[in-house]
């Protein structure tokens, strides 16, 4: 039997994080290239230290004098990003920072394998498992701790950016440890933020009084007792920051990514990555399902694996466990799935429409949980297929 009462804890981390800036980076070349060519083939890996960006991996497009041209573009796609998260860093700033593009074209022995040909249908672009997760522990369905650790960022980026908390600055993390009792979330135990900040005559009381009152505002009502310890910029001054203050790479913050360590997770990153890449596309698709299977009644929580094999089209499992919630048995509900939804690469890819430049936003404050948007951006967190789900279980 599972236990009812414990504390979990989750982190977060800030747009003006240093792997959080490549993420950003690799997804905005995604982006770039998808918004040329929707089929465009990109797997684009950034690294990022003081004064310096170095961008790496593979591109294709069908059409070679325009991959050339896009090549030429990478640079400022990069200073673009740099810019937007807000560094203006003696040591790392958007104008000054060197950017050295090392992208080439993509192998055409990977191509052969994932392209589609004769008979052949598209295959996967790896192998690998990919998971996805589900809970009824808050509206959008994502676990509590790092749904409002995430939640507790992007409130404060959004006042350094709109300007009313000027001396915040772009690196930051949160940490939430959350109360359960009778297996739902029912207070934080502790809170931690540590946030660059522009002044060293700063405190870590000071950074509190600017930073407490919008925490309260993000977490729901009740959380926050007399019995909760905070922790704000714990070591003390924090205004050497970002890329200057530490190297970054894409694809290090997974489970800041998904679930927060609350469910499995296949290994496999996903920024940078074009959807023809199973790593991203099945984890989002394996979050829909389980979204799906929640939101239907069918369990209050639940966890999809899917597995695939390089160059292979179908994938070679579905698993799904309810956690003993479920309504219906968990094996009925993998036979749904694979009779109501087309889990290749290319049914994936259509059926949530991913070959759209709607990635560099998925690049900070998690990939999922986050509302779908009108130009297709987090389609996956659609409930659209509840019905479907109902009538094939």
């Amino acid at each position: 039997m599972s236990r009812k009462n414990y504390t979990f804890t989750s982190e977060s981390v800030s747009e003006g994080h240093p792997d959080k800036v490549c993420d950003r980076i690799s997804d905005a070349v995604l982006d770039a290239f998808l918004a040329e060519e929707p089929e465009a083939r990109v797997a684009a890996e950034t690294f990022a230290t003081t004064n310096r960006v170095v961008i790496g991996g593979e591109v294709g497009l069908s059409d070679k004098d325009t991959l050339k041209d896009y090549m030429g573009r990478i640079e400022e796609i990069a200073r673009d990003c740099i810019k937007d998260i807000g560094y203006e860093q003696d040591k790392f700033h958007h104008a000054t920072c060197e950017i050295t593009n090392l992208l080439h074209e993509q192998s055409a022995h990977i191509a052969q394998g994932v392209d589609a040909s004769g008979n052949k249908d598209e295959g996967a672009g790896d192998q690998g498992i990919m998971f996805g997760f589900a809970t009824r522990e808050t509206p959008e369905l994502m676990p509590a701790p790092i749904h409002y650790a995430h939640a507790m960022l992007r409130r404060l980026a959004e006042v350094r950016k709109d300007g009313t908390e000027p001396t915040l600055r772009p690196d930051a993390k949160s940490q939430l440890s959350v109360r359960y009792e009778d297996g739902k979330p029912v207070g934080v135990s502790s809170i931690v933020l540590s946030t660059q900040h522009a002044d060293e005559s700063q405190t870590s009381q000071d950074i509190r009084d600017i930073v407490e009152p919008y925490i309260r505002e993000v977490l729901p009502e009740g959380w926050i007792s007399a019995d909760t310890e905070w922790w704000v910029n714990p070591t003390g001054t924090f205004v050497i920051g970002g890329p200057d203050g530490d190297a970054g790479l894409t694809g290090r913050k997974i489970i800041v990514d998904t679930y927060g360590g609350a469910a499995p997770h296949g290994g496999g990153a996903f920024s940078g990555k074009d959807p023809t890449k199973v790593d991203r596309s099945a984890a989002y698709v394996a979050r829909y399902l389980a979204k799906n299977v929640v939101a239907s009644g069918m369990a209050e929580k639940c966890t999809i694996q899917l597995s695939y094999a390089i160059g292979v089209s179908k994938p070679l499992s579905i698993y799904c466990d309810t956690f003993g919630t479920g309504e219906v048995d968990d094996g009925a509900i993998e036979v749904a799935i694979g009779k109501i939804i087309d889990l290749t690469p290319r049914g994936i890819r259509e059926h949530l429409h991913l070959n759209k430049p709607i990635y560099a936003r998925t690049a900070a404050y998690g990939h999922f949980g986050r509302a779908p948007e009108a130009d297709g951006g987090f389609s996956w967190e659609k409930t659209d297929l509840v019905e479907a789900l109902k009538g094939a279980v």
